[in-house]
């Protein structure tokens, strides 16, 4: 009898619950469902819920982090295709004369690069994630890191398609590049497509 009590007052209160947190929900997408980015064929898309409930500064930052991982991984995948089909700089990356010509490209590429140089690029990605990078709160919108030095030009309508582009174009990018790294990990031919149709790159082969 207690069992069955313990029951039904469990099924009550999810009862009294459910209608609360739908609400929340609907009231989250609401919100959001117009803002830059949501559009078809998802349209409005936060199948972990990182919005639910959110307020507007949450969102910024969201859409901050977001638009710069974009453009990381824009110039991530640039990087990757254009020294996979052989491109380097000449020259030596350091003095005991291991050339730039003989780093393999992708992640295998972390072995031949000398720890110092390892570590002078950290060093150099943190001068500009700390004190070049930022976004100081005097931009248009979420990422702009123009921070008001100058305006672009354009209608406010060409501008926000810009804008939806590099979203866009960003979020692929990511996928991009994870796809890239998983594939050099699982096979050694990331560019599997190629590999598909007869064309594999060859990646870092003679490296």
């Amino acid at each position: 009898m207690k069992t069955v009590a313990a029951i039904a007052l469990l099924a009550t209160s999810a009862a009294a619950f459910a209608p609360q947190q739908e609400s929340r929900a609907s009231t989250s997408l609401a919100a959001y469902e117009d803002a830059l980015g949501a559009q078809k064929p998802l349209g409005f898309w936060d199948p972990l819920n990182f919005l639910d409930g959110a307020d507007e500064a949450r969102f910024n930052r969201l859409r901050y982090v977001e638009i710069k991982h974009g453009r990381i991984a824009m110039l991530a995948v640039l990087g990757h295709i254009h020294t996979t089909f052989g491109a380097r700089i000449p020259g030596d990356i350091d003095y005991h004369g291991t050339s730039f010509a003989s780093i393999k490209t992708g992640i295998a590429g972390l072995k031949d690069i000398p720890t110092a140089g390892l570590i002078q690029i950290i060093a150099f990605i943190g001068f500009l994630e700390l004190f070049v990078m930022k976004d100081k709160g005097q931009g248009e919108f979420p990422g702009d890191l123009r921070n008001g030095m100058f305006k672009w030009s354009g209608t406010e309508e060409e501008l926000m398609e810009k804008r939806a582009i590099e979203l866009n174009n960003g979020r692929a990018a990511q996928m991009g590049i994870l796809g890239l790294m998983v594939h050099e990990q699982l096979t050694g031919e990331p560019y599997v497509i190629n590999a598909l149709f007869g064309n594999p790159s060859n990646f870092n082969a003679g490296l």
